[in-house]
């Protein structure tokens, strides 16, 4: 069994292969590099063989999305640590070893992912993942150094290991064994805080999650969907209320996933507003799937709560990130 093996997902993906592989390539020195090709109908399985030959593929039938892809790939590849990397994402010189480091002095850490600045501004953290992961009272998803749709410029203030809420699965080295154990990605998802939910599980079951400043990466972002499609915002949303729905405690639930649904429409609302009535209707047909999926989320649910009966609540923020960002003003927050 290897080490470390790093596993990239890739749907027609042909230029972002060659503008970011390289780099996997050359920085990624006693790891196996492994593209799994989720159903490709362009160049890339072509590019692959002829380009990149030390690269070993993994071929999917059929695109399963990004969580039935990885766990499909991660079914077949044997190494003790996974590294699930975005297709856009260019690494650095010694990106692996603080990463392996930590899993390998502490035992009870599952995962733990990088700095992940952007692409395109390489001195701005990016949207996914940042200076690590965080999930305030009503579970909206936050990072350092990326709230909403301001980006803080990097000046060394992430540079820690800290213990986070989630890691990012635009990056992230996890076990092979609590990937497995844990059952992998909830393929319900399709794409979209799959990670978050995997890592609440974690979370669960008492290991621990971490970010390191000293592994450093770049993300384009958006490789596969702007993050104004309304696919995404379906997702997100969609995926967010399915996420509190399967992990909240029963009294948490009486009131925080009301107000979370009042929140959601309040976003649908300003969407429209703004003119995108594309993301109002997404918002509406993630809510309709919601509760028609309900009794499916139900199932699931009660096998987490029977395994993992309670959940800690550290790396958790109290506060509202929507109040403290939009009427507090609040430009950078670090749980």
């Amino acid at each position: 069994m290897t080490k470390v093996a790093v596993v990239i997902l890739n749907y027609n993906g042909e230029r972002l292969l060659r503008q970011f592989l390289p780099s996997v390539v050359q920085h990624s020195a006693g790891a196996d590099i492994f593209v799994a090709d989720n159903g490709s109908t362009d160049l890339s399985l072509t590019i692959l063989k002829t380009e990149f030959p030390s690269v070993r593929v993994v071929v999917l039938e059929q695109n399963y999305g990004f969580c039935g892809g990885y766990n499909r790939a991660l079914g077949i590849i044997s190494a003790e640590y996974y590294v699930l990397l975005n297709s856009d994402v260019e690494v650095t010189a010694g990106w692996l070893g603080p990463l392996k480091s930590l899993l390998d002095a502490n035992s009870d850490i599952a995962a733990v992912q990088p700095k992940i600045l952007s692409y395109t501004n390489r001195n701005a953290f990016e949207y996914a993942g940042a200076g690590g992961g965080f999930i305030d009272a009503l579970g909206y998803p936050f990072c350092r150094g990326r709230l909403f749709d301001y980006s803080e410029e990097d000046r060394g203030q992430y540079d820690d290991e800290r213990e986070v809420f989630w890691t990012s699965g635009a990056c992230m080295m996890i076990r092979s064994k609590s990937f497995h154990e844990h059952g992998g990605f909830d393929e319900d998802f399709f794409a979209h805080m799959e990670e978050i939910d995997l890592c609440w599980k974690l979370k669960r079951s008492g290991h621990r999650l971490l970010y390191s400043g000293q592994s450093r990466v770049y993300h384009l972002g958006a490789g596969t969907l702007d993050y104004q499609n309304p696919k995404k915002t379906y997702l997100n949303f969609r995926n967010g209320l399915s996420l509190l729905y399967k992990h909240l405690d029963s009294g948490e639930m009486m009131y925080k996933l009301p107000l979370r649904l009042i929140l959601d429409w309040l976003a649908a609302l300003v969407f429209l507003l703004r003119g995108s009535s594309k993301s109002f209707f997404s918002v509406w047909r993630a809510h309709a799937h919601f509760i028609r999926d309900l009794s499916k989320l139900q199932t699931k649910r009660r096998a987490i709560r029977s395994r993992y009966p309670h959940y800690p609540k550290t790396q958790m923020y109290p506060g509202l990130i929507v109040i403290d960002y939009y009427l507090r003003k609040r430009k950078t927050i670090d749980p």
